[in-house]
């Protein structure tokens, strides 16, 4: 067995000095936006783990459904032999991908990139032995920041996945798909996780869950903000505003003010004054349609290959390849 390779690209602090960056530059203007990872600190990510196993939140469950019936298609499609995985975490959802690659004897590299060093020390080392003859080279790295480094991989297969596409803003996804297809070479590959346009009801039960699970998730940005920045947000006095926005295709997840809020941030040399009823956007969660999808690749020169969707046509994993 090849022993794992780890690099690590992000410095220590990163985290702190990016919060504070990102608590300035969205809090401190209107409209006031808060950026979807802040979400996952342990607290954060353990609800969510909880949200996915909610029986009204179906994106994980139908983009593993896919994957678990299409990996031997998938990989027949492809013309990969290196896999790279952004926000890989544990690569739980992607090992039965891996396991179709690996036997069809085209695993020559698996390359996952998480911005967590001990969750991805630990993956790299379980995926070594469970693929002896893959040389796995795990990246401690923000996929937003350090697309470059992702060049020196021939024939790759970049898969993004879960549906995170769609938590970037229109601009921010415009630049993403950019970078992205900057990194890659002509006939490399991009495999893209994500949720399809469907009924207003269900989207909204998705995100409202009666046992309000997700409520807690959002606001657990804001005692993020307290517990690293020495905020004094009031939990309380915010309710959990989700809705469907038709225009921009996307679920809005926002927290609003209740009463006048007078906060300070110390953390970040930040006050702020919220009238009552203003709100805060914590994420959005796009939702995408075929020809929207064509539309965005095609933009930053990824033809799209094959579109594979779960039975109920609520998700879509996509293969685009970059054209000469």
């Amino acid at each position: 067995m090849n022993s794992p390779k780890v690099s690590v690209l992000l410095q220590s602090n990163w985290a702190e000095a990016g919060l504070v960056t990102d608590v300035r530059r969205g809090l401190g203007s209107i409209p006031r936006t808060l950026p979807p990872k802040w979400l996952y600190d342990e607290v954060g990510s353990q609800l969510f783990d909880q949200i996915t196993r909610l029986p009204e939140y179906y994106p994980t469950e139908c983009e593993r459904t896919i994957l678990r019936d299409r990996a031997a298609e998938i990989v027949a499609t492809s013309r990969a032999t290196t896999v790279v995985e952004l926000g890989s975490g544990t690569s739980d959802k992607t090992r039965v991908l891996l396991d179709a690659f690996a036997e069809a004897g085209r695993l020559e590299r698996f390359v996952p990139v998480d911005v967590s060093e001990e969750t991805l020390r630990d993956a790299a080392i379980m995926l070594a032995a469970r693929y002896p003859d893959t040389e796995v080279e795990a990246v401690v790295g923000d996929f937003t920041l350090h697309l470059g480094h992702l060049t020196g991989y021939r024939h790759k297969l970049v898969a993004f996945l879960g549906g995170t596409i769609g938590n970037l803003y229109v601009e921010e996804r415009g630049a993403f798909l950019g970078a992205l297809a900057d990194s890659m070479d002509p006939g490399d590959e991009l495999l893209l996780g994500t949720d399809l346009v469907k009924d207003a009801d269900r989207l909204i039960t998705a995100y409202d869950d009666p046992q309000g699970i997700t409520e807690a998730f959002v606001k657990n940005s804001l005692r993020v903000l307290n517990r690293e920045l020495g905020a004094d947000f009031d939990l309380d006095a915010y309710s959990y505003v989700p809705f469907w926005d038709r225009h921009m295709h996307r679920m809005d997840l926002r927290l609003r003010a209740e009463m006048p809020q007078h906060v300070t941030i110390p953390g970040a040399r930040l006050t702020l004054d919220l009238a009552s009823g203003e709100e805060i956007r914590v994420e959005i969660s796009t939702k995408f349609t075929e020809a929207q999808l064509r539309e965005e690749l095609g933009v930053v020169g990824l033809e799209l290959a094959q579109i594979w969707t779960d039975p109920t046509d609520s998700f879509a994993v996509t293969l685009a390849r970059k054209v000469d």
